[in-house]
């Protein structure tokens, strides 16, 4: 029968050490965030099947990068703390400092304009048209023509801007039209009373 201390040995045993863990979880970090900068915007645009299994795959492969062959709890957790502090630190410096939020996740990019899709900008970043008129859809569109502006943001994020007349009412669209609806009530009982 194993001793207590031999079943959690391997769970708590650090077999590399932590300041190595720390400098291969911030290399692996950097190196991820220049590679989903280089692909460019795509990845993070439309997340569809093989993307998806891009993503579950790079997770799996990177783990080993920042563990090495430490299985245990400890090193796990480790490494993951210093993952989010990484993180923590390089998100808010990107907000403080204007011209790093730039560098590390790029400028706002138009992919349509005055109703029209910007085919050559579309093909660079190697986006389907068929997921762009659903992210028009999806937004209260019915196609491109539609719109004034399709953007793809930094973060991945598209932003449909519909033309004047396709936009939905909103609640002080409403409010307004009530106001008018009241306002030509009065008239009309005024007119119909000073008649009377």
């Amino acid at each position: 029968m194993e001793s207590a201390h031999s079943v959690f040995t391997p769970l708590l045993h650090n077999e590399i050490q932590y300041l190595e863990k720390a400098l291969r979880t911030v290399a692996v970090y950097v190196l991820i965030l220049v590679l989903l900068r280089i692909t460019g915007k795509r990845q993070l645009a439309q997340l569809n099947t093989f993307d998806l299994v891009v993503m579950l795959l790079l997770a799996n492969v990177m783990q080993n990068a920042i563990i090495g062959p430490d299985n245990s709890v400890v090193g796990a957790a480790f490494g993951a703390a210093v993952l989010l502090a990484v993180n923590t630190v390089v998100v808010r410096a990107a907000a403080r400092y204007e011209w790093l939020g730039r560098l590390l996740e790029g400028t706002p990019t138009t992919l349509a304009r005055d109703g029209h899709w910007l085919t050559a900008v579309i093909e660079r970043y190697g986006l389907r048209r068929a997921d762009l008129d659903a992210a028009v859809r999806h937004q209260g569109g019915d196609d491109v023509t539609e719109t004034t502006e399709v953007v793809l943001e930094p973060g991945g994020a598209l932003v449909v801007q519909l033309a004047e007349p396709e936009q939905s009412a909103d609640k002080s669209d409403i409010t307004a039209l009530k106001a008018s609806i009241a306002t030509l009530e009065r008239k009309i009982d005024s007119l119909a009373s000073g008649k009377g």
